[in-house]
């Protein structure tokens, strides 16, 4: 499949790095010359340097034969644009990434279709439905669902009063009781697949395959306390994603945002019906102190600063909230966030990408999932038709050193496979792939 790129940036760049694992053609378009040589170098990609909106430009792209043309730039206009170019130069689909949480609205889908826009994305507004979940599921650092939310896959930090501390993958998972399966771990940064020697260490980052339902447990288990009872959240700063992150949660939740524009204030104050506007530096601890930091059950950092963010959460833990989530928007910062005892990260550039990327897959997988910090993705595939991977057991497999099988869904049912198990035909198989086996793993499940 031939795809064009518009914007080589923190978005462009992650998708390019994924649909080229996956053998796409990538072309890549940025008029800017540094991003594009950087792309160069570490991708297998076409680069064209000028402007999307340029026909001249698209033509030398040859958009005219892509099945897709993303854009992705950080000017919605030209985005917009450079869509309705393409669409009708030939490209068959085209996908905008817009700045304006308000053109989601559904009224105006059928105009952009009808302009040649396809599908129009909101980095924000995904962020904020991710956030909103991620208050939602409590002491978790990452949740992702599968099965309409029957199973999840899970990310949590191991504390020092651990039990699981010393032990090896193949000891937890012979715990009586035991109903879920680990499928990754981030150690400082680097991605582990969970083989049974592995032994669990202070401050690793475990990431679970595991019914819904067996939430709670787990979390007991591994000597996590369930926070789920959040009550009272602050958020610093008063942007496109605070905005929408109150708006999901102020009918549940006391919330607090601190905000040192006025104009911006006067802006929340008419947004909301039941949300506190506080005029104030985010970046003043003593501020937030006297506003009742100390108090809060959550601290949400949505400041277009990562540094103030990543700071602020780390004071909120030494007060003592239960509960720190940070915009994270330089992509070198999200080892180091994690790793020094922010909860979880938020990168918006990572999760647009990747939900770009579910929707440039769909169809050939059931759903994807990226971690941060974790250099691997999480496929769901579909066995749809008889092959090899239906005539042997797991152990059998010519399966790819660095991807690992999590879990088979078989008529509703939840199995974490062994060596011995052969799968069946329309069997659901999560699968956990380093970039460099996705390939041979697509080509098993092709």
């Amino acid at each position: 499949m031939k795809i064009v790129i518009a914007g080589a940036g923190g978005i462009g760049f992650h998708l390019a790095k994924l649909l080229s694992f996956a053998q796409h053609d990538i072309v890549l378009i940025d008029s800017n010359h540094d991003v594009l040589e950087y792309a160069n170098t570490h991708l297998d990609v076409i680069t064209v340097l000028g402007d999307a909106t340029s026909l001249e430009i698209l033509e030398t792209a040859r958009v005219s034969s892509a099945t897709i043309f993303l854009a992705v730039t950080t000017l919605e206009n030209d985005n917009i644009v450079a869509c309705i170019l393409a669409k009708n130069l030939g490209c068959k689909q085209t996908i905008a990434r817009i700045n304006k949480v308000s053109n989601l609205r559904d009224a105006f889908r059928d105009t952009f279709r009808q302009l040649g826009v396809d599908k129009i994305i909101s980095p924000s507004n995904l962020a904020a439905q991710e956030i909103s979940r991620l208050i939602k599921v409590g002491k978790v650092t990452d949740s992702f669902e599968f099965e309409n939310g029957k199973l999840s896959l899970i990310g949590i930090s191991i504390k020092e009063d651990s039990p699981y501390i010393g032990l090896s993958i193949e000891e937890i998972k012979t715990i009586k009781g035991t109903k879920y399966n680990p499928i990754a771990i981030l150690r400082g940064n680097e991605t582990i697949l969970p083989r049974n020697q592995i032994k669990i260490q202070k401050g690793d980052h475990i990431y679970f395959l595991i019914e819904s339902k067996e939430i709670e447990s787990l979390l007991s288990a591994i000597g996590t306390q369930s926070e789920n009872k959040i009550k009272k959240l602050m958020i610093l700063g008063g942007n496109e994603i605070s905005i929408q992150v109150g708006k999901l949660l102020e009918e549940d939740y006391n919330i607090t945002i601190v905000e040192k524009n006025e104009s911006i204030c006067k802006r929340l104050v008419n947004e909301f019906h039941n949300v506190l506007v506080i005029k104030g530096d985010p970046s003043n601890i003593e501020l937030l102190r006297e506003e009742g930091l100390a108090d809060m059950d959550a601290l949400i950092a949505l400041t277009q600063d990562s540094e103030i963010n990543i700071i602020s959460c780390l004071m909120a833990d030494k007060e003592g909230v239960k509960r720190t989530i940070a915009l994270v928007d330089n992509m070198e910062y999200i080892h180091i966030s994690q790793n020094i005892g922010v909860d979880t990260i938020i990168n918006k550039k990572l999760i647009a990408a990747n939900y770009i990327f579910r929707f440039v897959r769909k169809g050939k997988i059931e759903a994807i999932a990226s971690l941060h910090g974790v250099n691997a993705e999480v496929i769901e595939y579909v066995i749809q038709k008889d092959s090899q991977l239906t005539k042997n057991p797991l152990r059998n497999l010519r399966f790819p050193e660095n991807a690992i099988i999590g879990s088979v869904i078989r008529n509703d049912k939840y199995y974490i496979p062994t060596g011995d198990f052969i799968l069946n035909l329309h069997d659901k198989v999560i699968v956990l792939a380093m970039p460099d086996s996705l390939k041979k793993v697509e080509d098993l499940f092709r």
